[in-house]
């Protein structure tokens, strides 16, 4: 039996290592990619991506892309029922299960577990509780290629921000800091791999220090963890199109 699914795609490397290992098999059928947007400003909700960048590396996979488009500082009530109304079409549509390339947040799991089983979905982990520092040399063994375009600012300053995801960068992380980042310390955005028909083009453009109020919830952030302080702060990295601006 087939399972129709909709993939939980942020354009970063674990999104992309779970994608490929679901398309090795068979008994898994992406119908879809499902991403969070910041309709304010066209951007990736999480990373920061131009949408533009996001679109190209959809239509690298081939797999059509369904943007879930959340005003600039969503509340959950707003998220869940946005997120809500998009399962129900997916439903609609023969959908079954979601697939996301969560590694080890519990909460997290839970949190997506819940809301799935409202809706008649079931969720999938495909790099469940695998060791993160297998799966990132993994991902960069199979010829992935990601940049850094978010990271938290106390854990990982602004040189980071910008930096190719290589066996070099690993060596240079904070040993408080997860290889794969899961904790929410960093963010990335894939361009090349074995999951794309040819690789996305870009430049590095500015990059900026941002400061918000810390989240109530894990499913919304930049970071992936539930916080006690009043501000986080995050350096972004902006990934310009190679034809921005051309005609």
């Amino acid at each position: 039996m087939t399972h129709l699914s909709v993939f939980n795609w942020s354009g970063g490397k674990d999104s992309a290592l779970a994608l490929y290992h679901i398309l090795q098999n068979p008994e898994w059928q992406v119908g879809s990619l499902l991403t969070s947007v910041n309709q304010t400003f066209n951007r990736i909700s999480m990373h920061g991506v131009r949408t533009e960048l996001l679109e190209q590396q959809a239509a690298a996979t081939g797999i059509p892309l369904v943007q879930l488009l959340l005003p600039e500082q969503p509340d959950m009530d707003t998220y869940n029922r946005l997120l809500t109304n998009t399962m129900q079409q997916f439903k609609a549509q023969g959908y079954t299960h979601s697939v996301f390339g969560d590694i080890f947040l519990e909460d997290l799991r839970k949190y997506r577990e819940e809301k799935l089983a409202a809706a008649g979905f079931q969720a999938h982990f495909p790099l469940w509780k695998r060791n993160t520092i297998e799966l990132v040399h993994e991902f960069i063994d199979l010829g992935f290629q990601s940049v850094i375009v978010c990271t938290k600012a106390e854990l990982l300053d602004e040189s980071f921000a910008g930096r190719i995801i290589d066996h070099d960068l690993l060596k240079d992380l904070p040993t408080n800091v997860d290889p794969c980042g899961e904790n929410g310390e960093f963010h990335s955005f894939v361009f090349n791999g074995p999951i794309f028909r040819q690789p996305i083009p870009f430049t590095i453009g500015e990059k900026v220090l941002r400061t918000y109020n810390a989240p109530n919830n894990a499913s919304t952030s930049c970071s992936s963890q539930n916080h006690q302080q009043n501000k986080m702060s995050f350096w972004f990295c902006d990934l310009i199109p190679a034809n921005h601006g051309t005609i």
